[in-house]
């Protein structure tokens, strides 16, 4: 073979490993510009203020994880509703792309919107699941959505396919809500949701999450969970303020090695016990 031939075959070689890898960084500026929609799509649709409740406190930690070119579709929200209770929501949507984030700004401002029509919790997620079939989508969303009456300190809760809350008393009780819950929302039209009702004492909190915080490859969801039950009633003895305890999940979901989202919403009640 000539020199020549050589020379032309390697001129040919780099061109075309040129032509590639100006291929390869015109997909890689893609994904990222989508990663940075999703992310700004998941910070544009989550509250920036949090209801505000005499004796009652609020306090929410999120924490986005990104796993390569992935991102969550994880939610929390809280807003006053026109009984004049609060409602307060949190959710996973299935998938890790820009589709899953705007799906979650569909769920959440599904369920604040038919929070007018109705604040009883079992119906809202049905009607929100409905709503959500007719859009057509494949997606699904886990959530869990509860109603404060801050004159009682009853919460009243259904659990839409999300893992159970976890709660704690001042006098040294602790443990993960037992209520029945159904199925996610977006799956199968014309499905119920139980109603589970809590009293939320002095110095009690309840904690809401996504599985983020408590499954992952170095931690079982049992585990996760059971973490998240001692930080709680170590919190509730203490007299923890919310935004602490928050913070301090928030931190234990570190341990999980997760690639998920992470968001923690606790409801604490600082104020005079109100009997009914």
């Amino acid at each position: 073979m000539s020199r020549k031939r050589s020379t032309d075959d390697g001129d040919e070689l780099l061109a075309r490993l040129g032509t590639l890898s100006a291929q390869a960084r015109e997909r890689a500026e893609l994904q990222r510009s989508l990663v940075e929609l999703a992310v700004a799509l998941q910070r544009g649709m989550l509250p920036g203020d949090l209801p505000v409740a005499p004796g009652f406190h609020l306090a929410v930690q999120y924490s986005p994880a990104f796993h390569g070119l992935n991102v969550g579709g994880d939610w929390y929200d809280a807003f006053r509703m026109p009984d004049g209770c609060i409602g307060l929501s949190i959710g996973d949507v299935q998938g890790h792309n820009i589709e899953a984030a705007a799906f979650m700004g569909q769920v959440r401002v599904g369920l604040r919107a038919l929070a007018s029509v109705t604040s009883e919790p079992g119906e809202l997620l049905s009607r929100t699941n409905d709503l959500l079939l007719s859009l057509g989508t494949d997606l699904f969303a886990t959530c869990t959505f509860m109603r404060l009456d801050p004159s009682t300190g009853v919460l009243e809760s259904a659990r839409a396919g999300h893992i159970p809350c976890v709660w704690a008393t001042a006098n040294g009780k602790s443990g993960i809500a037992e209520d029945e819950g159904g199925p996610p929302l977006g799956v199968q039209k014309g499905q119920e949701y139980p109603v589970t009702r809590y009293r939320l004492s002095t110095g009690g909190v309840f904690v809401l999450l996504t599985d983020g915080v408590v499954e992952g490859p170095s931690l079982s969801v049992d585990e996760g969970l059971d973490q998240v039950v001692r930080l709680a009633g170590i919190a509730a003895v203490a007299g923890m303020d919310a935004g602490s305890l928050a913070a301090a999940v928030i931190k234990g979901a570190e341990q999980v090695g997760h690639e998920d989202d992470a968001a923690v919403l606790v409801v604490g009640h600082d104020g005079p016990d109100v009997r009914r």
